[in-house]
């Protein structure tokens, strides 16, 4: 699961830390990158020391160029993450998006509510919190089962934290 419970014993609060599944780690780009350049260039080989070998090389070179590229560009998109505090009086919802922006929600613990969405909401097991008159997503870059398990250890953690 992209997502991390911690307990922060001094404070008496529970961190979530969320962050998007990343299929394809950084070792695994550079040996996609490395394989597709070697398939790629093996035409090439017959061609080496002719003309034709300079006509083509550099839109051979501008394919890989271009997955390098797509797949670098996934990864800052990528490069997001979600903090839920969730203490005995309040809890904190802190998102920090790919650019470095903050956007923050925080309301007292009692009055906060997940709710799964199950339809009618941008995607199927859309899960918020409500509380402050607000309703904020949490967890939108899970996937359906992810965030149905997420609902579910959210709502446990919330019953806790008020004391119900």
């Amino acid at each position: 699961m992209p997502y991390e419970w911690k307990n922060q014993p001094e404070t008496d609060a529970w961190q979530l830390t969320l962050w998007p599944h990343r299929s394809l780690p950084r070792r695994g780009f550079a040996a996609f990158i490395l394989v597709t350049f070697v398939m790629i260039t093996l035409p090439l080989y017959p061609l080496l020391g002719t003309a034709v070998l300079w006509g083509l090389l550099p839109f051979l070179l501008l394919a890989v160029a271009g997955i390098w590229w797509g797949l670098e560009r996934s990864y800052r998109d990528a490069d997001l993450r979600e903090e839920l505090t969730l203490g005995p009086e309040d809890i904190h919802l802190l998102r920090i998006d790919p650019r470095g922006e903050r956007r923050e929600w925080d309301c007292n613990s009692y009055w906060a509510r997940a709710t799964l969405h199950v339809t009618g909401g941008p995607v199927e097991n859309y899960l918020t919190l409500k509380g402050k008159g607000r309703e904020v997503e949490i967890g939108a870059f899970l996937s359906e089962e992810e965030r149905k398990t997420l609902y579910g250890e959210l709502s446990d953690a919330l019953r806790t934290a008020r004391g119900a």
